[in-house]
């Protein structure tokens, strides 16, 4: 077995492991032991998988055709394997660590400013950025779609954890965004780059890796405003 064969063992198994983690803490009470317990090996298995995955990458850019037989296109097993999954391999294990810390860190705010926190969101950002340069060199409009959530999700990040006072629930949103995002990235991954050997005419089709980031949005959205909802204070009772 090849070292690119064992990475991608291993990514295939914490990814399918985080898949089916990731709705226990969405379903389950928000808070109790269960979310809590669940919650926490989704973010572990989320920061395994984001790494195997980065090693990966970092392999096909090495060897390209030697880790993608029957693909001949150098420039587009380098962007697509290689680069673009370099990205989001960075961009999940970036968030999982984010969603993770931003609830262990809520009664300590400063915590978040910590260096590797901080050089994860930079990281993700920087990464975002490559992808979508050179996704615009080999004219790969995917990839600068892909691009835009890390060049955007970074800062907003960074933006958090330097805000002086936040406010006693904007920890709960950004869990909820990042854990999230940590799980519509590898459900995009697992789903997009499993089609390239089960049905090569839709891998690279932007509304099958567009789907789990639709999904994603709906979670977040839906739990941003059952938050807001609990922050506001109760009507008088007339």
């Amino acid at each position: 077995m090849s070292l690119f064969q064992l990475f991608l063992a291993c990514h295939i198994i914490t990814g399918a492991t985080g898949l089916v983690l990731f709705w226990t803490p969405v379903l389950s009470r928000k808070g109790g032991a269960f979310h809590r317990l669940y919650g926490k090996w989704f973010s572990y298995s989320m920061l395994a998988t984001g790494s195997f995955a980065s090693s990966m990458a970092i392999s096909t850019i090495i060897a390209p055709i030697e880790n993608h037989h029957g693909i001949e296109d150098l420039a587009l097993v380098r962007a697509i394997f290689g680069w673009m999954m370099l990205y989001l391999g960075v961009l999940t294990v970036a968030l999982a660590w984010h969603g993770l810390g931003v609830a262990r860190n809520r009664a300590d705010h400063a915590r978040n400013r910590a260096w590797l926190n901080v050089a994860l969101q930079i990281a993700m950002t920087a990464t975002a950025l490559n992808c979508a340069i050179r996704g615009a060199a080999i004219g790969q409009p995917l990839m600068l779609g892909m691009a835009s959530v890390g060049l955007i999700a970074g800062p907003m990040n960074l933006i958090y954890a330097f805000r002086a006072r936040p406010g006693p629930r904007d920890y709960l949103i950004e869990h909820v965004k990042s854990s999230v995002g940590a799980g519509i990235s590898v459900y995009t991954a697992f789903l997009a780059f499993g089609l390239v050997r089960a049905a090569p005419q839709l891998a690279l089709n932007p509304l099958v890796w567009a789907l789990p980031t639709f999904i994603g949005l709906g979670i977040i959205y839906y739990h941003r405003e059952r938050i807001l909802r609990g922050a506001r204070p109760a009507q008088a009772v007339r």
